[in-house]
């Protein structure tokens, strides 16, 4: 046996115990749970055995496992009890989720409220698509998202929205009579890219989908070679190395919903809705005054 035991490893063993399995407690520890695996791999070479054995699709304690069970136990107790005598016991990290097109104007505005409002509190971002941020939610590992409004279906709270725009490269040219239109999207599921379908089709435009990924940077990399079409929110700034393609059909906006797991703190949903609330009807303001200038 080595001469440490990893706190964290302990605990996370314990939740997986208390919990019922890997899942419920990546959950409940707001981990993913390759991490919960992987904590409970480190600690089974920390003590040289194994701590859980297969069991049909479950997972049951080792004899191994079982006596150190109760001594995580006691080692956490007194760990955390030692913590509180000294005055340090920790709020639980926030964990806050957004979509990758709306992160980098959206993150600051939250964290600097977050950060104001809950000065003791750690708080920790996830960037990923909307579909996997509201499956986050659901189960626990995100205590907030950020999300695009996909249609009537999406959970959450309507804080704003985003015009939706065409891009492309500076080279790029519309098709001749009667070839496709290429567009360069999101895997599906993807709401701006039934969007873009939608719109095209309208006017009679038949659309080939010539290049697809799961990340925003693969999408504009594909539209920055030329590829096709991207549909983008407008969230302030062209990509580098594309231009916004006015001449062609309006796309119109897309909501931008803030989506709360059960059982959180109601004043950090409430801090969280009015910064973005806030932020959203700055934005509509400026280009509202934009606009009226031009």
């Amino acid at each position: 046996m080595s001469r440490d035991l990893d706190l964290v490893q302990l605990r996370t063993f314990v939740a997986v115990v208390d919990c019922g399995g890997f899942g419920r407690a990546a959950a409940s520890l707001h981990l993913s749970q390759p991490t919960v695996s992987q904590h409970v791999r480190g600690l089974e070479r920390s003590v040289h055995t194994t701590l859980f054995t297969r069991d049909g699709r479950s997972s049951r304690l080792t004899p191994a496992g079982e006596r150190l069970l109760g001594e995580a136990r006691r080692i956490l107790a007194v760990h955390d009890e030692a913590l509180g005598r000294l005055d340090l016991v920790l709020e639980p990290t926030i964990v806050i989720g957004s979509t990758e097109t709306a992160a980098e104007q959206v993150l600051p505005e939250l964290l600097g409220a977050l950060r104001a409002a809950f000065p003791g509190r750690q708080t920790q971002f996830h960037i990923d698509r909307s579909t996997q941020m509201i499956e986050g939610v659901a189960k626990g590992t995100l205590d907030l998202a950020v999300v695009l409004g996909l249609g009537s279906d999406t959970p959450g709270t309507k804080v704003g929205s985003l015009p939706l725009g065409w891009y492309s490269s500076r080279s790029w040219t519309p098709p001749l009579l009667g070839e496709a239109w290429p567009l360069v999207a999101y895997v599906e599921p993807c709401g701006m890219r039934q969007r873009a379908l939608t719109v095209l089709g309208a006017h009679d435009h038949r659309v080939e989908v010539v290049a697809e990924s799961t990340s925003l940077e693969g999408v504009i990399a594909a539209a920055r070679a030329g590829l096709g079409l991207a549909v983008l929110p407008d969230a302030g700034t062209v990509p580098d190395g594309l231009v916004r393609r006015t001449e062609l059909p309006a796309l119109g906006d897309i909501t931008m919903r803030l989506i709360s797991r059960r059982g959180i703190d109601v004043e950090i949903e409430h801090t969280a809705l009015t910064t973005l609330e806030s932020f959203f009807a700055g934005r509509a303001q400026q280009t509202d005054e934009v606009a009226h200038e031009s």
